[in-house]
């Protein structure tokens, strides 16, 4: 098999992903995310339900499915910081940014999304589960990139109150968005709450984990 080959098959895997991704979520929309059946999607998208299970292995990862993305999101950050900037400088410019751009990473997903979410107690608790996974996976990367020992609680405490900010703000947007409030709305006033946010943290984690 060549490189080409193996370059369209997985493009092929990758579009078969996001169109069973799609169907799913029309339907979680229409229906209600506990009412509709993995067998309603398959069908949807033309494919076996063996097929969806392959690519999505739980139900909430159909309408999570930058779940990956989000998990690793503040860890990816703070690991891509700038020379003289501190973890909550790089967390606030890059949640800034989020802003700016209306990311759905950060709850940007329009009125129907959020209302589904919101109504779903499984799809709220997968996303208590990923922010406690998106917790975890920057206080691993704190602790590795200021040399904590293992007793050092400092890189636990300071990703808890990083993501508390990222947790209070995304719950923020999906209300707003469940309210009708348009994205440039929500946008001024995430802008605001953001500074905010971060402006009190400023006192106890301003100058930690600076990259020299």
């Amino acid at each position: 098999m060549t490189s080409a080959d193996v370059g369209l098959r997985e493009l092929k895997k990758q579009e078969t992903r996001q169109l069973i991704s799609d169907k799913a979520t029309l339907l979680f929309i229409e229906k209600g995310f506990e009412e509709t059946t993995i067998a309603e999607i398959a069908a949807a998208a033309r494919v076996a339900k063996k097929t969806v299970t392959n690519y999505f292995a739980r139900k909430e990862d159909l309408a999570l499915d930058q779940h990956e993305e989000f998990t690793n999101g503040l860890a990816n950050a703070v690991r891509d910081r700038k020379a003289g900037e501190s973890a909550l400088a790089a967390l606030r410019r890059t949640f800034l940014d989020a802003v700016a751009e209306h990311s759905p990473v950060i709850g940007f997903t329009g009125t129907a999304f959020a209302k589904m979410v919101l109504e779903s107690p499984t799809l709220t608790a997968r996303l208590r589960e990923l922010h406690e996974l998106r917790e975890e996976a920057l206080a691993v990367l704190l602790a590795t990139e200021t040399g904590a020992t293992a007793d050092d609680v400092t890189p636990i405490m300071a990703a808890a109150e990083l993501n508390a900010i990222d947790r209070v703000l995304f719950r923020e947007v999906l209300r707003r968005s469940h309210a009708g409030e348009s994205d440039n709305e929500i946008a001024e006033a995430l802008t605001k709450a953001t500074q905010r946010a971060f402006e009190l943290l400023e006192p106890a984690f301003g100058d930690y984990a600076i990259r020299v």
